[in-house]
């Protein structure tokens, strides 16, 4: 089953440096990530949603490969590209990958203004590893899909990851 968890954080910058780290340790192959999208309010509680996956671009890339296929067929294959790659741009612009952006809108608009929040939707569970990994990167889980004792487990375990390295960032201070 997908586990979606909510994680957030202070600031922006927070956030998108534990979307880094995740999408480092998807390379690692230590977690298998659908979907991270970082959502951020402004000062004037605008929500903005950072995809992983710009649909736009993925949009016009299959629409400028079909449209000159398309354009063959009425001889003017140039034509076809470019209303391939806009019809795919629109369409990928309409279209929702991963998580429900509604669904993050709805829960950004708790966040205060310049606070951030990470959204992660993964194929497998969360391994230990990559809880420990990115509490270490601070933030408070919001929100998951878990049943209640895994999901304070969940919580426990980021709690405990995160104060650790507060711990050992004062300890680093005082040497």
């Amino acid at each position: 089953m997908p586990e979606l968890i909510v994680i957030g954080y202070e600031t922006p910058a927070a956030a998108e440096a534990a979307r880094a780290e995740v999408l480092g340790m998807a390379k690692e192959y230590l977690v298998d990530v659908t979907d991270a999208v970082v959502a951020t309010v402004d000062d004037d509680g605008r929500i903005r949603l950072a995809q992983m996956v710009d649909l736009w671009a993925v949009g016009a890339t299959g629409g400028a490969f079909w449209g000159p296929l398309a354009g063959i067929l009425f001889f003017n294959p140039l034509i076809g590209l470019f209303i391939g790659a806009a019809a795919g741009a629109v369409s990928g612009a309409l279209s929702d990958y991963g998580i429900d952006d509604a669904f993050m809108r709805k829960v950004s608009a708790m966040l205060k203004p310049g606070h951030a929040a990470l959204f992660l939707l993964l194929k497998a569970p969360a391994s230990e590893r990559m809880v420990t990994r990115l509490g270490a990167k601070g933030g408070n889980i919001l929100r998951t899909n878990l049943d209640p004792a895994a999901e304070v487990a969940l919580r426990e375990a980021f709690a405990t990851a995160r104060d650790g390295l507060g711990k050992s960032l004062q300890e680093a201070d005082r040497a």
